[in-house]
């Protein structure tokens, strides 16, 4: 991490533009899981402890886009003009989330009707003595994720009048060039939020100098989401165990009966190539001997458990067998450094979230004995919470896109905008 920090800069008077990731699930303008927020709130008491001149905090909120367009469509199909930077709905505005900050800092956190535009650079000018102003969903404007260069510099010059300071605590977007994560960070000194600097710090440990022995645990329903991972933490690991739908295609590279379980057709030569590719280097790639089959894709499905070789042709995998559980673990307990991205099985449904669990509880035994135990974020980490383990690890990132490409090996576009130490 040779990237400044909020530490590293004196924020005394200064009006502080921050980026963060407030893209929770919402239902009914409720907020249904407030962990995001949460993760911020260090950077943010820190900020305002230096006492600044303003503090602007900007997120995106889900993708207002595909209502947009339905939008249109009903003004076009009612012979009604159609501004599209003036559209906004209930389910992507930032109302509950301001909401839900001030009440945590037990502080007024004001809420700008745009993310850029006169209103709203009138409000910014308008703060002092600390206020807080939380602009509208970014989103809401078509710059902020065009592919257009030059439309993204546009917003990203306007947001940048908003402070004197850029500070990106959004991991969990890091992955993304869009106008208020990476192209703003080109218009003022950018650092690093402690969100960011933690995520990246654990993440970094897990990839770059990982204390041996290093286990890596993917699951999730297809290969293609993960070759990218595997390949570059093939050479790294000692142990590479692979669980969730995935498993069906290798188990079919192998010419394998899979019955109707997943399968990425497209894939089977892939999966072979990469059992070759280990077992040529001698890597230990450990795929579940046994598996959970069940008559339906459905929670109350009946089942029973197979060896791997034997899965009927009329039964469908659902989730890892107790044997696996068995073999997976006893890698998992053994290892120093853990990072673990994708459920072992079909998790959603309490049936089938058995070897999701006791992979959860592997890593918080792990833990327990010293190591070093990274949850990527998206699936795993809804899965750990649900599991109620999610203060047994080292780490859950809160990037579950993010996560993943640094773990592929790339470079994250909000973060090497950030100016170096």
């Amino acid at each position: 991490m040779n990237k400044k920090t909020v530490k590293d800069i004196n924020l005394r008077n200064q009006r502080i533009l921050l980026r963060v990731d407030f893209n929770v699930p919402l239902k009914n303008g409720i907020i249904q899981d407030d962990i995001r927020i949460r993760a911020a709130l260090p950077t943010i008491q820190y900020i305002l402890e230096q006492q600044p001149k303003s503090l602007v905090l900007m997120s995106h909120l889900g993708d207002p886009k595909k209502d947009i367009q339905k939008a249109k469509e009903k003004a076009e199909k009612d012979g009604k003009p159609f501004d599209e930077n003036a559209f906004s709905d209930g389910k992507h505005k930032m109302k509950p989330v301001v909401e839900r900050l001030s009440s945590l800092l037990q502080k007024p956190v004001l809420l700008a009707p745009a993310a850029i535009g006169a209103e709203t650079k009138a409000m910014v000018d308008q703060l002092h003595n600390g206020e807080i102003l939380m602009l509208e969903n970014t989103r809401f404007h078509k710059e902020e994720t065009s592919k257009d260069a030059a439309e993204r510099e546009k917003m990203a010059k306007e947001l940048a009048q908003y402070g004197d300071l850029f500070v990106n605590d959004a991991f969990g977007t890091a992955h993304r060039a869009h106008a208020s994560t990476e192209t703003v960070a080109h218009f003022l000194p950018a650092v690093a939020g402690f969100l960011m600097e933690k995520e990246l710090a654990y993440l970094s440990k897990a990839t770059t100098n990982p204390v041996k022995p290093y286990v890596a645990i993917l699951g999730g329903a297809k290969i293609s989401g993960k070759i990218d991972v595997i390949q570059n933490l093939m050479d790294k690991v000692d142990a590479l165990l692979v669980g969730g739908g995935m498993m069906f295609t290798f188990f079919k590279a192998q010419g394998m009966e899979i019955g109707k379980s997943l399968l990425e057709e497209d894939k089977i030569d892939l999966a072979k190539k990469i059992l070759d590719e280990a077992d040529a280097k001698k890597i230990k790639l450990l795929l579940p001997v046994d598996c959970i089959a069940a008559e339906k894709f459905e929670n109350d499905s009946p089942t029973k458990i197979v060896n791997v070789t034997a899965i009927p042709s009329d039964m469908v995998g659902m989730d890892i067998g107790p044997e696996t559980i068995a073999l997976f673990s006893k890698e998992i307990t053994a290892a120093k450094t853990v990072v673990w991205n994708g459920p072992m099985g079909v998790f959603e449904m309490p049936k089938f979230a058995g070897g999701t669990n006791a992979v959860a509880r592997a890593l918080a035994e792990a833990t327990k004995l010293g190591a070093t135990t990274v949850v990527g974020g998206g699936d795993s980490a809804s899965a750990i919470a649900q599991a109620g383990l999610e203060k047994e690890v080292s780490h859950v990132s809160t990037g579950g896109g993010a996560s993943l490409e640094f773990l592929e090996g790339k470079i994250l576009p909000g973060v090497a905008a950030l100016n170096d130490k």
